[in-house]
């Protein structure tokens, strides 16, 4: 007796034309975007911006702000590949009800709003603390490096800047020389033609040139900042030790050189990403900082910066809580890049309770004694004194999941953008995203 199968009816028409909604889940995390966009996401300052009444009608502002969510807590990033999605996924197609948006116009909304969609995050942040998911008992901090919309090959040391803009330099001057020198010749052969119109490649040559000196100034600016900076600093220190009446000590330093180090470096594509050292290797990118709630593992602060040290950033991600939520967390978890004698003041202002590493080790509390100043050596005895119960313990739980959701379960390994600015705004869109899973989680 052979087998009956349920009929495959790909060839039948619907009696009643389904709704859009009909094909995804009542459950499915695109519903709920959808949801939060359209009733509780305050879009006024993007919506002000479409002024103009000529043309065509443009995208309604929510439905590109839900289509953008929404492909960013599923891993797709890139606007074509998100217009790609409106015709292939579900949940892409329930948003844009069948009308998808060309890829150029996704991607000209995001550069537009770029500022007002990272904007979006502290909104989105009071939604999970008004559903009780940012209780700030304990906050951890950490940062991740993550790679620049760049390559590390496409960057030049001062060193090399310097012997290669007199190459160039050379070969312009060989060429201009020989053109003019060769200007009767050329007349002949080229008739009503000038006969001095530059090639394709000498052009190129002079057009690296200058981006070359402009890379080269840039370093050197920033090598004579660094230098006043530095000689601003002794001379404040040294004129608090004459004050205090204490003895010089050893040789004086030689003066702070006004020219960059010659290993310094500056990429051509992404000149505002530097390369930094991550467990990967050296990558040409940026240092993405996070503060995360213990309670369900919110992000409520978050940051970003060109230095591959963390320890600038802790006191500017507290005073971010505070400006996004009202309010200061009780404690403060985070590894030994943050230790410093004015980071544990500075939390000891503010009235937040620190567990803070004072150097790398297996365990916080067994790492090297007697270096630091009294508030380091303090914060050493403290987690050696609260052993295994330390709350430092609950750092590695609570922040560097969240960096693996991000980065290993939807993806985001590189920015898309160029420029620090555009890659904060674009950092703030993944913490959203981030924020908005955890919120749909709870509602």
């Amino acid at each position: 007796m052979s087998k009956h199968f349920r009929p495959w009816k790909i060839d039948e028409a619907q009696l009643l034309p389904p709704s859009v909604q009909d094909y995804v889940p009542g459950d499915h995390l695109s519903r709920f975007i959808v949801a939060v966009v359209r009733e509780s996401l305050d879009l006024s300052e993007i919506e002000a911006s479409y002024a103009s009444v000529l043309g065509q009608p443009p995208f309604h502002p929510a439905l590109m702000t839900a289509l953008l969510l929404n492909g960013y807590v599923s891993g797709i990033y890139s606007s074509r590949r998100i217009a790609k999605a409106c015709t292939e996924r579900a949940d892409f197609m329930m948003i844009v009800a069948g009308d998808v948006p060309d890829f150029r116009t996704i991607s000209d909304f995001r550069k537009r709003h770029l500022q007002a969609l990272a904007r979006l995050f502290v909104q989105v942040l009071k939604l999970c603390a008004a559903a009780g998911l940012a209780k700030l008992g304990h906050v951890a901090f950490d940062g991740t490096k993550i790679k620049a919309n760049a390559s590390k090959h496409k960057a030049m040391s001062y060193a090399r800047m310097k012997k290669r803009e007199i190459e160039l330099q050379a070969e312009v001057d060989r060429w201009l020389a020989a053109a003019e020198a060769a200007d009767a010749e050329e007349d002949k052969l080229y008739g009503s033609r000038r006969g001095d119109e530059m090639p394709k490649w000498i052009a190129d040559k002079e057009k690296r040139l200058a981006k070359l000196r402009a890379a080269k100034a840039e370093l050197e600016a920033e090598a004579k900042a660094a230098a006043e900076e530095e000689t601003r600093r002794r001379a404040e220190a040294e004129a608090k030790r004459i004050a205090e009446g204490r003895k010089k000590n050893g040789v004086a330093p030689k003066p702070p050189s006004e020219e960059p180090d010659g290993k310094a470096q500056r990429n051509f594509t992404d000149p505002e990403s530097r390369i930094l050292k991550s467990k990967e290797g050296f990558i040409q990118g940026y240092n993405a900082q996070a503060a995360v709630d213990g309670k369900a593992q919110v992000i409520v602060a978050h940051t970003l910066t060109q230095s591959t040290s963390d320890q600038d950033q802790l006191t500017v991600l507290v005073d971010a809580i505070e400006a996004n939520l009202g309010t200061r967390p009780k404690e403060a978890s985070a590894d030994a890049g943050y230790c410093s004698e004015a980071n544990l003041g500075a939390l000891a202002d503010r009235g937040v309770a620190g567990y803070i590493a004072t150097g790398r080790a297996k365990h916080a509390a067994d790492a090297k004694r007697g270096a630091g100043g009294p508030l380091t050596q303090a914060m050493r005895r403290k987690l050696k004194q609260a052993g295994w119960r330390s709350r430092y313990r609950l750092r590695k739980q609570i922040v560097e999941p969240v960096f693996g959701q991000i980065k290993q379960a939807r993806g985001f390994r590189q920015f898309l953008l160029r420029g620090i600015e555009k890659v904060r705004a674009e950092w703030a869109l993944i913490c959203t995203a981030h924020n908005l899973t955890k919120l749909a989680s709870a509602a």
